[in-house]
């Protein structure tokens, strides 16, 4: 990338969408620094000092970055914007640009050439009900279809009769689904989580087609497929009165 002279690219990458939790720095040609843990909560507590972490290690100051890369989802809700708040608050400390992966990327793109030969790759993600949020990649890892919430057995009758490579943190339970409905299905060897490594990749390689993103870019927002499992209160959340008899 050129400024005038020649400019070393540096972004960082996180991840909270999951049950997970990651930080990378990319600086230059590839990742110099990378924390990752997998973790069902704690995501809040553990981000900012994997962040600290890797920008020490990479020899890089938060205000030498071109731009912060983060998964937008679909995820747990709390997960996706502890994620997406520690993103815009570093962005605008520093006044970089957001640049939004989707979960469904991230996993895709952690799966390798050699098990992608002549298969599509089916992303399958754990949305805690009885649904899966899934999204179908052709081998070059150029989407086929939007992601989407379904449920296992609606998946089968949507999958066309190409071989599949299965990957995602529900991949190893829907794996039976889809072949006791004769899919050609292997379950990929790569992490069913997304990593913030391959986040700063992806985001590293947008930024090589695209530049940076401008200030007139949209902000990165959540990616939601479904509304929340928490519902307003019917009266707003106010304080019931007390009853002339209450203590």
């Amino acid at each position: 990338m050129k400024d005038g002279t020649e400019r070393v690219l540096k972004i960082l990458g996180i991840d909270t969408a999951t049950t997970a939790c990651s930080a990378a720095l990319w600086s230059g040609e590839g990742v110099v620094a990378r924390r990752f843990a997998v973790m069902a909560r704690g995501q809040a507590e553990a981000l900012m000092p994997m962040m600290r972490t890797v920008m020490d290690e990479g020899g890089v100051a938060f205000a030498e970055l071109d731009a912060i890369a983060v998964t937008v989802g679909p995820g747990a809700f709390t997960g996706l914007r502890i994620g997406l708040a520690a993103a815009r608050g570093l962005a605008l400390s520093v006044d970089r640009p957001v640049i939004a992966i989707t979960t469904m990327e991230a996993v895709a793109a952690g799966t390798e050439d050699a098990e992608r030969a002549g298969r599509n790759v089916l992303v399958a993600l754990d949305a805690k009900r009885s649904d899966v949020y899934a999204q179908l990649f052709d081998s070059g890892l150029k989407p086929i279809a939007p992601p989407e919430a379904i449920l296992p057995e609606r998946l089968t009758e949507a999958l066309s009769s190409a071989p599949l490579l299965l990957v995602g943190d529900y991949a190893e339970r829907l794996l039976p689904v889809l072949l006791a409905a004769g899919v050609d299905v292997v379950l990929s060897k790569a992490s069913p989580h997304p990593d913030a490594a391959v986040v700063a990749r992806l985001a590293a390689f947008r930024v090589s087609l695209e530049g940076l993103p401008g200030e007139d870019a949209p902000s990165a927002a959540p990616l939601y497929l479904r509304p929340p499992d928490a519902t307003p209160a019917k009266n707003g959340g106010r304080l019931r009165p007390l009853a002339p008899n209450d203590p």
